[in-house]
């Protein structure tokens, strides 16, 4: 086990540098120019000229590659063009909202889309499966903007029930925390748990015809333990591979859902700073997301192990 971790660390380092090479260069090749935008609109050439020089933008691309590469490795991300903060900072300040938002996403998707797949299953060709089939059909087809104003126009403008936009952090109070929360969940969950419960769905059909599920309910086992106990835990493996996956969905939900939603997330500080090309603050929370996948991954491999003791690191 500590061999197989220490090899899947060391493969997190060149997936982070391609990744940085390639933001660094969809940045800095891609359409306008920060010092233009900071210098104004009346800037002269010149003014412009100093305010690139000041900013570093001067020198040869693979200049400034290393020289962001040094800071990284001194734990430094740099700090922003537009505000001057250091990046680690900008990101501290923003990490409440998104990872509340991605914590209650995946665990009320995991609740829901699991005993929903396994139903579905259960009650294959009844009611239930095509509501279940079809409900997974209607989630992967609306986009989460889409979603996410049709909730707001419900629940918040007609119903009244709910917050339009905003956030409440913790620490005011734990009804006003989830309240805010609700409705960004709920527009984020939709295509997670789409995809979660057709996978539950399938991985569990195929285990439900074999031999030793038979064999259990002949011992005359209660229903719910054979399908809970015996054939979720056989179909576990496949059902933490699409777990893995909608991660990467949900990173990228993060910033549709918190721009609609107007969190102050790292969402949100991406938007904007892509907006003002503000390269270091991109680059950070970039490399920031693309790490947390790649120790999630690792986590979802790890626990294959745990659920099949058959696979071997």
């Amino acid at each position: 086990m500590a061999y197989f971790l220490l090899r899947r660390l060391m493969s997190v380092i060149p997936v982070l540098v391609v990744v940085s090479i390639i933001v660094f260069l969809a940045l800095r090749l891609g359409p306008g120019d920060p010092a233009a935008i900071l210098a104004g609109d009346s800037a002269t050439p010149d003014m412009i000229a100093a305010m690139r020089a000041h900013l570093g933008l001067d020198q040869s691309l693979p200049q400034q590659f290393i020289h962001w590469v040094i800071q990284i490795a001194h734990g430094d991300l740099g700090r922003s063009i537009t505000s001057n903060q250091p990046v680690t900072m900008l990101v501290a300040s923003r990490l409440e909202p998104t990872l509340a938002l991605a914590s209650a996403t995946i665990i009320f998707s995991i609740l829901v889309a699991t005993p929903l797949g396994v139903l579905a299953a259960w009650r294959r060709g009844t009611w239930v499966d095509n509501l279940a089939s079809g409900g997974a059909v209607i989630g992967f087809a609306l986009p989460a903007f889409v979603t996410g104003y049709l909730l707001v126009y419900v629940f918040a403008l007609k119903l009244q029930w709910l917050p339009v936009q905003g956030f409440i952090p913790l620490s005011e109070g734990f009804w006003p925390f989830i309240r805010h929360l609700i409705l960004p969940t709920l527009t984020l969950s939709t295509i997670y748990i789409a995809l979660i419960t057709r996978v539950t769905r399938a991985s569990m059909l195929e285990i439900l015809g074999e031999d030793f599920v038979r064999t259990a309910r002949a011992k005359g086992l209660p229903e719910r333990v054979v399908l809970f106990r015996h054939a979720l835990g056989n179909s576990a493996i496949p059902i933490l591979s699409v777990i893995g996956i909608g991660i990467a969905l949900l990173l990228g939900g993060v910033v549709v859902t918190e721009s609609v939603f107007s969190l102050p997330g790292l969402g949100r500080l991406t938007v904007e700073a892509v907006v003002a090309r503000d390269y270091p603050v991109v680059q950070g929370i970039i490399i920031l997301f693309s790490g947390v996948y790649v120790l999630i991954n690792l986590a979802v491999d790890v626990s294959y192990a745990i659920f099949d003791p058959r696979i071997s690191y």
